[in-house]
């Protein structure tokens, strides 16, 4: 959403930024009446050679989509790439590079069948350039998490076919996934379908529109050339951003790093996935009781972390998904809010006031450490003795592989279907404290097969006490005034646009 901060009126921009986190939609969506052209080597619109635009990256850092993790650099791929579908800001679903797709009955075969969309250099997008982007994102760091149930991708002819092994509903929504040209997976900075094409020039990386953009669309960003400003710290990005050239900005308050802008601009949000949550260890003597573990939501003053340690930029969340997705349900939610009178009275019956427990920390992210000692604190005040245990990120690792803890603070980035599959399947990649539940695992496979069923999933876990959702991160998208007034930016897309089409229009029955 659009906040418009005014100029050294600090007060007033904590204010401003804790209430641009609202759930409302963003008045700046695109219109929707963007112009669709299929045919392969259409030339672009023309541009506006008068946007002033200058954006960052960081030289030293990888380029490459599938091997890039850093959301400065990741901040252009909009720009440069394209997915087979795109994610709004409220998780609704549109098809870019898919031209049409069919689910079969049991929901465990998509059959993709790509536009014949234009590369920047010309050449024709091909189903083994899809197939290809996939694979290459299964085996890199930031997406592999999304394949955890997909099978096998195959390119046949002019379509992809990817199969599951469980039944998926919103397979599209793991799918905003860039791709390249099948030879250049592995290149730095690989060819792709966006508007622009990176390259050098002879004062140094820059961002030109290409000629063979296949599609038109409502985009924002209009310049022809985008001189790209070489990043060194946080610090300095700030700092060029309010005394020299830079015009836009993505930046992390939820960092150790992040530096605080204080100069006139315009400033957005961006939700990105990152979620922040309390697991309790099923030996621990105290939360091994379902009661108090069950009750532990009610001593988590939620709405205090967001606004005190992520400066305004996230959303308090009491269910494990994002409250803007279509799966968090605010009925639903309400009833483990913040109480501290409930979680006393659990400690209480059970015989456990002042009772030892201990907070396992990671001290290697000195932010969330913070929140963790506040979250202690919290816990404190509600009758038990709190120890925090903050050790480094190995060290982490190692207590909570031997289960040497009570409590511990954790965060992943949870994919857009808010698959919760990983921390109760045995051996999942986010299962400690005794996760294991045949029974939350069958509902979180019931819930990919038909969304549905996310109630259920959700007050299973809860009643259980099996997480504790404390909130999800947010992103922070600074620009001069009057530069980008209609940008929309959604989840990891600064630069979100539409083509003109919806799902209605791409599914097509099986054949």
């Amino acid at each position: 959403m659009n906040r418009i901060l005014p100029l050294l009126l600090s007060f007033m921009l904590i204010l401003s930024m804790l209430a641009g986190c609202d759930q409302g939609e963003n008045p700046y969506a695109p219109t929707g009446n963007a112009l669709h052209d299929s045919t392969a080597n259409t030339v672009s619109p023309p541009v506006s050679k008068d946007q002033q635009l200058t954006l960052v990256y960081y030289p030293d850092r990888s380029m490459n989509p599938y091997t890039a993790t850093d959301f400065t650099n990741r901040a252009l791929f909009p720009l440069m790439y394209q997915s087979l579908f795109s994610i709004d800001r409220n998780y609704n679903v549109i098809p870019i590079l898919c031209q049409k797709y069919s689910v079969s009955a049991d929901m465990r075969t998509y059959t993709i069948y790509p536009e014949p969309a234009a590369f920047s250099d010309g050449a024709t997008l091909t189903a083994a350039d899809v197939a290809a982007s996939l694979q290459a994102a299964k085996s890199g760091q930031y997406y592999a998490g999304r394949f955890q149930h997909i099978t096998g991708i195959t390119a046949e002819a002019d379509r992809v076919i990817i199969t599951l092994d469980t039944p998926m509903e919103n397979l599209p929504l793991l799918l905003d996934i860039p791709i390249v040209k099948a030879s250049e997976v592995n290149a730095s900075n690989p060819l792709g379908t966006g508007p622009y094409i990176f390259e050098e020039a002879p004062g140094g990386k820059r961002l030109r529109r290409t000629s063979y953009w296949w599609c038109r669309s409502d985009l924002v960003v209009t310049a022809t050339y985008i001189p790209l400003a070489e990043g060194k710290s946080p610090n300095q990005i700030r700092d060029q951003f309010e005394f020299s050239d830079l015009g836009l900005v993505c930046a992390d308050p939820g960092s150790d790093t992040y530096a605080d802008y204080r100069c006139d601009y315009e400033l957005w949000d961006i939700e990105n996935g990152i979620f922040l949550y309390l697991v309790s260890n099923a030996k621990s003597r105290v939360f091994s009781n379902t009661a108090v573990r069950a009750a532990l939501t009610h001593a988590i003053n939620r709405d205090y972390l967001v606004e005190t340690f992520y400066r305004g930029f996230a959303r308090s969340a009491t269910l494990p998904a994002s409250p803007l997705s279509p799966f968090y349900d605010i009925t639903l939610a309400e009833h483990y809010d913040y109480d501290t009178a409930v979680f006393a009275d659990a400690i209480s019956a059970a015989g456990f006031e002042n009772a030892s427990v201990t907070l396992l920390l990671n001290a290697d992210d000195t932010l969330r450490l913070r929140a963790g000692r506040a979250i202690a604190d919290m816990l404190s005040s509600c009758g038990l003795t709190v120890t925090t245990l903050e050790v480094n990120s190995i060290q982490f690792m190692e207590h909570l592989k031997a289960g040497d803890y009570d409590l511990y603070l954790g965060q992943t980035r949870l994919s857009a279907n808010m698959d919760l599959t990983a921390f109760f399947t045995q051996n999942g990649g986010l299962n400690y404290g005794g996760l294991t539940d045949t029974t939350a695992y069958a509902m979180c496979l019931e819930a990919l097969a038909n969304t549905g069923n996310y109630y259920n999933l959700h007050k299973e876990v809860m009643d259980k006490g099996q997480l504790c959702p404390i909130l999800f991160r947010s992103y922070a998208v600074y620009a001069t005034r009057g530069l980008v007034t209609k940008l929309s930016p959604a989840r990891d897309n600064m630069f979100y646009y539409s083509i003109g089409k919806t799902l209605a229009d791409a599914k097509v029955s099986q054949s």
